[in-house]
Protein backbone atom coordinates (compact mmCIF):
# COMPACT_ATOMS: atom_id res chain seq x y z
CA UNK A 1 0.00 0.00 0.00
CA UNK A 2 2.71 2.12 0.63
CA UNK A 3 4.06 2.27 -2.59
CA UNK A 4 0.98 3.71 -4.07
CA UNK A 5 0.03 7.35 -5.03
CA UNK A 6 -1.34 9.26 -1.80
CA UNK A 7 -3.43 11.14 -4.50
CA UNK A 8 -5.18 9.72 -7.40
CA UNK A 9 -7.54 11.73 -10.18
CA UNK A 10 -9.42 10.11 -12.36
CA UNK A 11 -11.31 11.26 -15.43
CA UNK A 12 -12.37 14.43 -13.30
CA UNK A 13 -14.87 16.60 -15.13
CA UNK A 14 -16.81 19.91 -13.75
CA UNK A 15 -19.35 21.34 -15.61
CA UNK A 16 -21.49 24.93 -14.65
CA UNK A 17 -25.08 25.31 -15.90
CA UNK A 18 -24.58 28.96 -16.65
CA UNK A 19 -27.72 29.49 -18.51
CA UNK A 20 -30.63 31.95 -17.64
CA UNK A 21 -33.52 31.57 -15.71
CA UNK A 22 -36.10 28.97 -16.89
CA UNK A 23 -38.59 31.62 -17.99
CA UNK A 24 -36.23 33.97 -19.95
CA UNK A 25 -35.59 30.56 -21.63
CA UNK A 26 -38.54 29.96 -22.68
CA UNK A 27 -39.70 33.93 -23.93
CA UNK A 28 -36.63 34.25 -25.52
CA UNK A 29 -36.69 30.41 -27.22
CA UNK A 30 -32.76 30.59 -26.19
CA UNK A 31 -31.16 26.98 -25.06
CA UNK A 32 -29.44 26.07 -22.29
CA UNK A 33 -25.21 27.10 -21.53
CA UNK A 34 -23.35 24.75 -19.82
CA UNK A 35 -19.74 25.61 -19.13
CA UNK A 36 -17.14 22.99 -18.49
CA UNK A 37 -14.32 24.02 -16.54
CA UNK A 38 -12.26 20.80 -15.96
CA UNK A 39 -12.70 18.16 -18.66
CA UNK A 40 -11.21 14.35 -18.17
CA UNK A 41 -8.19 15.74 -15.70
CA UNK A 42 -6.37 12.70 -14.67
CA UNK A 43 -3.23 12.15 -13.02
CA UNK A 44 -1.44 10.58 -9.38
CA UNK A 45 0.70 12.30 -6.65
CA UNK A 46 3.00 10.06 -4.89
CA UNK A 47 4.18 11.07 -1.27
CA UNK A 48 6.24 13.45 -0.69
CA UNK A 49 6.02 14.67 -4.24
CA UNK A 50 5.01 18.10 -5.74
CA UNK A 51 3.03 18.05 -8.86
CA UNK A 52 2.33 21.71 -10.15
CA UNK A 53 -0.53 22.04 -12.59
CA UNK A 54 0.10 25.76 -14.58
CA UNK A 55 -1.99 27.46 -17.18
CA UNK A 56 -3.26 31.06 -18.21
CA UNK A 57 -6.34 32.02 -16.16
CA UNK A 58 -9.52 30.42 -17.00
CA UNK A 59 -7.68 27.11 -17.94
CA UNK A 60 -9.45 25.15 -14.87
CA UNK A 61 -6.56 24.98 -12.06
CA UNK A 62 -8.47 26.35 -9.41
CA UNK A 63 -11.36 23.93 -10.12
CA UNK A 64 -9.16 21.20 -10.58
CA UNK A 65 -7.76 22.41 -6.94
CA UNK A 66 -11.59 22.75 -5.04
CA UNK A 67 -12.50 19.58 -6.43
CA UNK A 68 -9.51 17.94 -5.20
CA UNK A 69 -9.88 18.69 -1.37
CA UNK A 70 -13.50 18.44 -1.59
CA UNK A 71 -14.60 22.36 -1.90
CA UNK A 72 -16.84 22.02 -5.43
CA UNK A 73 -18.46 18.47 -6.35
CA UNK A 74 -17.15 16.99 -9.52
CA UNK A 75 -19.95 16.42 -11.82
CA UNK A 76 -18.60 12.88 -13.01
CA UNK A 77 -15.07 11.70 -12.38
CA UNK A 78 -13.24 10.40 -8.79
CA UNK A 79 -10.59 11.25 -6.01
CA UNK A 80 -9.10 9.20 -4.36
CA UNK A 81 -7.05 10.02 -1.25
CA UNK A 82 -5.32 7.24 0.99
CA UNK A 83 -7.47 5.18 -0.35
CA UNK A 84 -10.51 6.90 0.53
CA UNK A 85 -12.67 8.09 -1.85
CA UNK A 86 -13.98 11.83 -1.65
CA UNK A 87 -17.10 11.17 -3.63
CA UNK A 88 -18.23 8.12 -2.55
CA UNK A 89 -21.38 8.19 -0.41
CA UNK A 90 -20.41 4.82 1.61
CA UNK A 91 -17.09 6.55 2.33
CA UNK A 92 -18.41 9.31 4.93
CA UNK A 93 -17.23 8.23 7.67
CA UNK A 94 -14.03 7.26 6.71
CA UNK A 95 -13.72 11.06 4.40
CA UNK A 96 -14.46 12.68 7.54
CA UNK A 97 -11.34 11.23 9.67
CA UNK A 98 -9.23 12.06 6.10
CA UNK A 99 -9.95 15.91 6.54
CA UNK A 100 -7.70 16.65 9.16
CA UNK A 101 -4.69 15.27 6.74
CA UNK A 102 -5.74 17.74 4.23
CA UNK A 103 -5.31 21.61 4.12
CA UNK A 104 -5.18 24.15 1.60
CA UNK A 105 -3.38 27.29 1.16
CA UNK A 106 -5.18 30.35 -0.62
CA UNK A 107 -4.32 32.65 -3.28
CA UNK A 108 -4.83 35.89 -0.77
CA UNK A 109 -3.67 35.24 2.29
CA UNK A 110 -5.95 38.46 3.68
CA UNK A 111 -9.03 37.20 2.54
CA UNK A 112 -8.52 33.61 3.91
CA UNK A 113 -7.91 34.93 7.18
CA UNK A 114 -10.75 36.08 9.81
CA UNK A 115 -9.57 40.08 10.48
CA UNK A 116 -11.99 40.02 13.91
CA UNK A 117 -9.71 37.24 14.75
CA UNK A 118 -6.33 36.96 16.70
CA UNK A 119 -3.64 35.31 15.04
CA UNK A 120 -3.29 33.25 17.59
CA UNK A 121 -6.92 32.20 17.52
CA UNK A 122 -6.43 31.85 13.75
CA UNK A 123 -4.13 29.18 13.86
CA UNK A 124 -5.41 27.33 16.70
CA UNK A 125 -8.68 26.77 15.44
CA UNK A 126 -7.79 23.37 14.04
CA UNK A 127 -6.18 22.16 16.67
CA UNK A 128 -9.60 23.22 18.69
CA UNK A 129 -12.06 21.20 15.16
CA UNK A 130 -9.75 18.10 15.41
CA UNK A 131 -9.03 17.72 19.13
CA UNK A 132 -5.39 17.62 18.86
CA UNK A 133 -4.48 19.74 22.52
CA UNK A 134 -5.94 19.42 25.56
CA UNK A 135 -6.02 22.60 27.92
CA UNK A 136 -4.76 26.25 27.11
CA UNK A 137 -1.28 25.62 28.25
CA UNK A 138 -0.61 22.55 25.33
CA UNK A 139 -2.20 25.06 22.89
CA UNK A 140 -0.35 28.12 23.38
CA UNK A 141 2.37 25.88 23.12
CA UNK A 142 1.81 25.00 19.53
CA UNK A 143 0.74 28.34 18.76
CA UNK A 144 4.10 29.59 19.61
CA UNK A 145 5.83 26.56 18.30
CA UNK A 146 4.18 26.78 14.74
CA UNK A 147 4.74 30.37 14.40
CA UNK A 148 8.08 30.19 15.16
CA UNK A 149 8.24 27.03 12.20
CA UNK A 150 7.30 29.11 9.33
CA UNK A 151 9.39 32.39 10.78
CA UNK A 152 7.46 34.40 13.28
CA UNK A 153 7.85 35.35 16.68
CA UNK A 154 5.65 33.62 19.60
CA UNK A 155 4.09 37.28 20.53
CA UNK A 156 3.04 37.82 16.86
CA UNK A 157 -0.19 35.71 17.91
CA UNK A 158 -1.42 38.49 19.59
CA UNK A 159 -1.86 40.59 16.29
CA UNK A 160 -4.49 40.79 13.97
CA UNK A 161 -4.01 39.94 10.36
CA UNK A 162 -4.11 43.90 9.12
CA UNK A 163 -1.23 44.15 11.31
CA UNK A 164 0.88 42.29 8.88
CA UNK A 165 2.21 42.33 5.78
CA UNK A 166 1.62 39.97 2.56
CA UNK A 167 4.42 38.00 3.05
CA UNK A 168 3.72 38.01 7.11
CA UNK A 169 0.44 36.95 6.63
CA UNK A 170 0.94 33.92 4.46
CA UNK A 171 3.18 32.81 6.32
CA UNK A 172 0.54 32.76 9.12
CA UNK A 173 -2.04 30.98 6.38
CA UNK A 174 0.91 28.74 6.28
CA UNK A 175 1.06 28.10 9.91
CA UNK A 176 -2.66 27.27 10.23
CA UNK A 177 -2.31 24.76 7.40
CA UNK A 178 0.65 23.35 9.63
CA UNK A 179 -1.46 23.12 12.78
CA UNK A 180 -4.10 20.34 11.77
CA UNK A 181 -0.63 17.75 10.80
CA UNK A 182 -1.56 17.39 7.40
CA UNK A 183 0.03 15.42 5.03
CA UNK A 184 -1.56 16.46 1.55
CA UNK A 185 -1.74 20.45 1.28
CA UNK A 186 -3.25 22.20 -1.53
CA UNK A 187 -1.27 25.63 -3.03
CA UNK A 188 -4.23 27.66 -5.07
CA UNK A 189 -1.40 30.24 -6.03
CA UNK A 190 0.09 30.87 -2.57
CA UNK A 191 2.47 33.21 -3.99
CA UNK A 192 0.95 35.09 -7.08
CA UNK A 193 -0.51 38.48 -4.79
CA UNK A 194 3.29 38.89 -3.11
CA UNK A 195 6.06 40.67 -4.67
CA UNK A 196 8.49 38.99 -6.22
CA UNK A 197 11.33 38.95 -3.26
CA UNK A 198 8.76 37.75 -1.25
CA UNK A 199 7.71 34.72 -3.42
CA UNK A 200 11.18 33.27 -3.30
CA UNK A 201 11.00 33.51 0.80
CA UNK A 202 7.50 31.79 0.84
CA UNK A 203 8.42 29.12 -2.16
CA UNK A 204 12.04 28.04 0.12
CA UNK A 205 10.11 28.08 3.52
CA UNK A 206 7.09 25.51 1.65
CA UNK A 207 10.01 23.50 0.24
CA UNK A 208 11.82 23.46 4.06
CA UNK A 209 8.68 22.40 4.94
CA UNK A 210 7.64 19.93 2.94
CA UNK A 211 11.13 18.41 3.84
CA UNK A 212 10.66 18.58 7.65
CA UNK A 213 7.07 17.05 7.97
CA UNK A 214 6.96 15.37 4.45
CA UNK A 215 4.16 16.96 2.92
CA UNK A 216 2.81 16.72 -0.59
CA UNK A 217 2.17 19.18 -2.37
CA UNK A 218 -0.36 20.23 -5.23
CA UNK A 219 0.79 23.65 -6.43
CA UNK A 220 -1.71 25.44 -8.57
CA UNK A 221 0.60 28.85 -10.21
CA UNK A 222 -0.26 30.43 -13.83
CA UNK A 223 3.65 31.20 -13.86
CA UNK A 224 5.96 28.68 -15.18
CA UNK A 225 9.25 30.57 -13.37
CA UNK A 226 7.21 30.05 -9.92
CA UNK A 227 6.92 26.81 -10.27
CA UNK A 228 10.45 25.59 -11.57
CA UNK A 229 12.54 24.83 -9.20
CA UNK A 230 9.39 24.21 -6.98
CA UNK A 231 7.62 21.17 -8.81
CA UNK A 232 8.96 17.53 -9.53
CA UNK A 233 6.61 16.84 -12.22
CA UNK A 234 4.30 19.51 -13.97
CA UNK A 235 0.68 19.62 -15.59
CA UNK A 236 0.34 22.03 -18.17
CA UNK A 237 -3.66 22.76 -18.60
CA UNK A 238 -5.41 24.62 -20.75
CA UNK A 239 -9.25 25.31 -21.30
CA UNK A 240 -10.13 22.37 -18.75
CA UNK A 241 -7.94 19.53 -19.91
CA UNK A 242 -4.30 18.63 -19.17
CA UNK A 243 -2.19 18.60 -22.76
CA UNK A 244 1.05 17.92 -20.84
CA UNK A 245 2.49 16.19 -18.07
CA UNK A 246 6.34 15.65 -17.06
CA UNK A 247 8.91 16.08 -15.32
CA UNK A 248 10.23 19.00 -14.33
CA UNK A 249 13.99 19.48 -15.73
CA UNK A 250 11.99 17.18 -18.27
CA UNK A 251 9.64 20.08 -19.70
CA UNK A 252 12.35 22.98 -19.36
CA UNK A 253 14.69 20.86 -21.24
CA UNK A 254 12.66 19.73 -23.80
CA UNK A 255 9.21 21.06 -23.78
CA UNK A 256 6.66 18.95 -26.51
CA UNK A 257 3.06 20.62 -26.64
CA UNK A 258 3.11 23.80 -28.36
CA UNK A 259 1.13 25.78 -25.94
CA UNK A 260 3.89 24.68 -23.25
CA UNK A 261 6.50 26.11 -25.43
CA UNK A 262 4.31 29.35 -26.02
CA UNK A 263 4.49 29.87 -22.63
CA UNK A 264 7.82 28.98 -21.88
CA UNK A 265 8.66 31.05 -25.01
CA UNK A 266 7.14 34.30 -22.64
CA UNK A 267 8.91 33.62 -19.47
CA UNK A 268 11.76 36.43 -19.25
CA UNK A 269 14.92 35.55 -19.78
CA UNK A 270 16.14 36.43 -15.96
CA UNK A 271 19.97 33.84 -16.90
CA UNK A 272 20.93 36.70 -19.52
CA UNK A 273 21.62 33.90 -21.80
CA UNK A 274 20.43 36.01 -24.90
CA UNK A 275 17.18 33.83 -25.46
CA UNK A 276 14.61 35.50 -27.46
CA UNK A 277 11.30 36.45 -25.51
CA UNK A 278 8.05 36.21 -27.09
CA UNK A 279 4.72 37.22 -25.50
CA UNK A 280 1.94 34.62 -25.43
CA UNK A 281 -0.56 35.39 -28.45
CA UNK A 282 -4.55 35.05 -28.78
CA UNK A 283 -6.50 34.39 -25.67
CA UNK A 284 -8.31 31.28 -24.31
CA UNK A 285 -11.63 30.49 -26.30
CA UNK A 286 -15.03 31.00 -24.92
CA UNK A 287 -15.71 27.98 -22.80
CA UNK A 288 -19.32 27.99 -23.34
CA UNK A 289 -18.94 27.47 -27.12
CA UNK A 290 -14.90 25.40 -27.33
CA UNK A 291 -13.44 25.09 -30.79
CA UNK A 292 -14.11 21.61 -32.23
CA UNK A 293 -11.35 19.06 -32.10
CA UNK A 294 -8.08 20.48 -30.51
CA UNK A 295 -8.96 23.31 -28.23
CA UNK A 296 -5.48 24.87 -28.86
CA UNK A 297 -5.56 24.66 -32.30
CA UNK A 298 -6.97 28.47 -33.46
CA UNK A 299 -3.57 29.33 -31.49
CA UNK A 300 -1.36 26.58 -32.94
CA UNK A 301 1.35 27.12 -35.14
CA UNK A 302 1.59 23.23 -36.14
CA UNK A 303 -2.12 22.51 -36.36
CA UNK A 304 -3.56 20.61 -39.50
CA UNK A 305 -7.07 18.76 -40.80
CA UNK A 306 -6.31 16.46 -37.77
CA UNK A 307 -6.79 18.66 -34.89
CA UNK A 308 -10.10 20.92 -36.15
CA UNK A 309 -11.69 17.86 -36.45
CA UNK A 310 -10.02 15.39 -33.62
CA UNK A 311 -9.44 16.15 -29.84
CA UNK A 312 -6.09 13.91 -29.02
CA UNK A 313 -5.90 11.72 -26.21
CA UNK A 314 -3.04 11.66 -23.60
CA UNK A 315 -0.12 9.49 -24.66
CA UNK A 316 3.06 8.84 -23.32
CA UNK A 317 5.67 10.64 -25.47
CA UNK A 318 9.59 9.91 -23.89
CA UNK A 319 9.26 10.96 -19.88
CA UNK A 320 5.80 13.30 -20.82
CA UNK A 321 2.57 12.49 -21.66
CA UNK A 322 0.74 15.00 -24.19
CA UNK A 323 -1.95 15.39 -26.23
CA UNK A 324 -1.32 16.54 -29.41
CA UNK A 325 -1.56 15.47 -32.70
CA UNK A 326 1.70 16.87 -34.59
CA UNK A 327 3.42 14.93 -31.74
CA UNK A 328 1.80 11.74 -32.00
CA UNK A 329 2.62 11.76 -35.92
CA UNK A 330 5.97 12.75 -35.45
CA UNK A 331 5.65 16.00 -37.53
CA UNK A 332 7.15 17.95 -34.95
CA UNK A 333 10.02 16.71 -31.72
CA UNK A 334 10.69 18.70 -28.37
CA UNK A 335 10.94 22.23 -28.45
CA UNK A 336 13.53 24.78 -26.95
CA UNK A 337 13.32 24.83 -23.16
CA UNK A 338 15.07 27.19 -20.66
CA UNK A 339 17.42 24.46 -19.13
CA UNK A 340 18.38 23.67 -22.54
CA UNK A 341 18.21 22.68 -26.05
CA UNK A 342 16.45 20.14 -27.96
CA UNK A 343 15.00 19.40 -31.53
CA UNK A 344 14.18 22.79 -33.32
CA UNK A 345 10.68 21.94 -34.16
CA UNK A 346 9.72 23.10 -38.08
CA UNK A 347 5.67 23.99 -38.40
CA UNK A 348 3.72 21.49 -40.56
CA UNK A 349 2.09 22.70 -43.29
CA UNK A 350 -1.15 23.17 -42.92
Amino acid sequence: MSGEPLVQVEELTRVYDVSKPWLNRVIERSPRQLLTAAADVTFAIDRNETLALVGESGSGKSTVAKMVVGLVPPTTGEVVIDGVSMTHPKQQAARQRLRRRIQMIFQDPFASLNPRWRVDDIIAEPLRAFRLVKGRREQKARVAELLGVVGLHPADGRKYPHEFSGGQRQRVAIARALSSQPEFIVCDEPTSALDVSVQAQILNLMRDLQAQFGLTYLFISHNLAVVRHMANRIGVMYLGRLVEVAPARELFVAPRHPYTRMLLDAVPDLDLSGRRRKPVEGEIPNPINPPSGCPFHPRCPYAFERCRAERPALIAAGPAFVACHAIEEGRIGPGVGLLGRAIDPVPAAS
